[in-house]
């Protein structure tokens, strides 16, 4: 199989030498090739330039994008897109005036998904999360993130694990899977934090690794969740049988957490609506991705990371959807992409790195997938035609994707 767009209005995030994540200064860059092409086989990205370089290759289909942008898809480092029901009551309590926290009191929140999944056959919560799956590709995400921790117990959070490994058998997007036991602690142990702690480590992570059903750890680090003693335990743990760190972390406070993960070499630290100086100091000079999601803090009315403090300190930034039940029932990251440029002041330029590249380093797999680069997975979007790049996050509303390419093979 091979493909050639033509007449590619504006050819962005083009990268000659691979390049795994951009920050500071380089996210204001995004490299772009007017009147351009590009030529895919197989799944593979083979060549692009300027019209006037296109040769006459002869090839199984031709796409005319005339006045539209090709661009790599969406990578959204950050879901919880396997889960069973919904919160809407919860939507309409904190219309009401009660907050996250005293909705999870009073046993909703995570407390709240997980004995709804609890209950839901393996089958059926595979059902329903393919149609998120279907929905997001279609919004033009091409490598995705999935975490568990909506079963907190042995058996449903391997539930979670074994949907996540169908959906990475029978649909052609990028998937990793997360393990995020410590997402919360189930009711029956709120009198014995340390006998969960002890089960995640114990029980469950062995199975999950006999199965090999996860790539990360994730721990839900904040004041009232996991300590960070817990978390340091949790990821120490989870380290010893393969298992990259990821944090969730600053979402409603900000307590050391970061440097935590920075310690622990973790792979991208995630929420940091809250941040200080002394998380900036501990980000710089690690490899560690901070992500923000925007439609988290949309949804809660909590403030937005501050990314003007962390591109301005010369760091990199991710953006993912967060997309769950609770707090962030979206997994449109075209809308995420409009509200770090709307309510984040980053640039346009700033926010597709933000959603590309780094999205995909926050993943670990930028060396892929991520950026338009030879040799590189043909993960893309093209759009209707638009005026320019701007134009996507200016049109918040309006859905500008005419054509989505999974593997060098149109899907929508």
């Amino acid at each position: 199989m091979s493909l050639l767009i033509i007449n590619i209005k504006s050819l962005i995030q083009v990268r000659n030498q691979n390049v795994l994540k951009v920050s500071g200064e380089e996210m204001k860059h995004l490299p772009t090739i007017e009147n351009a092409f590009l030529y895919i086989e197989n799944d593979k990205i083979v060549d692009y330039g300027s019209m006037e370089n296109c040769k006459n290759i002869k090839v199984s289909k031709t796409i005319d994008a005339l006045g539209k942008i090709v661009m790599p898809t969406w990578c959204d480092s950050h879901t919880h897109i396997v889960y069973a029901g919904n919160r809407e009551q919860e939507f309409v309590d904190r219309i009401k005036g009660l907050s996250y926290t005293e909705i999870a009191n009073r046993g909703g929140g995570i407390l709240n998904s997980a004995k709804t999944l609890q209950n839901t056959s393996e089958d059926d919560l595979y059902q329903q999360s393919i149609q998120r799956i279907k929905n997001v590709i279609k919004l033009g995400t091409g490598a995705l993130e999935i975490k568990s921790g909506y079963g907190l117990t042995v058996e449903s959070e391997l539930k979670m694990l074994r949907v996540i490994k169908r959906i990475k058998e029978h649909y052609p997007l990028k998937i990793k899977a997360t393990f995020l036991g410590a997402h919360a602690f189930p009711e029956s142990y709120l009198k014995d934090k340390q006998g969960y702690i002890d089960l995640i480590i114990n029980k469950m992570l062995p199975k999950i690794a006999n199965e090999n059903l996860a790539d990360f750890i994730d721990v839900f680090c904040e004041k009232g969740y996991f300590s960070l003693d817990d978390t340091d335990a949790i990821l120490t743990a989870g380290k010893q049988y393969g298992l990259i760190p990821k944090i969730h972390v600053n979402q409603f406070n900000a307590f050391g957490g970061v440097a935590l993960g920075v310690k622990h070499n973790a792979l991208s630290v995630d929420h940091l609506e809250e941040l200080n100086q002394d998380d900036i100091d501990a980000l710089k000079g690690s490899d560690t991705m901070p992500v923000a999601l925007p439609s988290c803090s949309y949804f809660l009315s909590i403030p937005y990371t501050p990314a003007r403090q962390i591109i301005d300190s010369g760091l990199p930034l991710a953006l993912a959807t967060d997309y769950n039940p609770g707090s962030t029932p979206s997994g449109n990251m075209n809308f995420v992409v409009s509200t770090a440029c709307i309510k984040m002041k980053m640039t346009p330029e700033e926010a597709i790195n933000a959603a590309t590249i780094n999205g995909a380093y926050a993943m670990g797999i930028s060396n892929e997938y991520g950026s338009i680069t030879k040799g590189k997975i043909a993960n893309l979007i093209i759009t209707k035609p638009v005026p320019s790049y701007n134009y996507l996050p200016y049109s918040f509303g309006e859905n500008n994707i005419e054509t989505v390419i999974i593997n060098g093979e149109v899907i929508t």
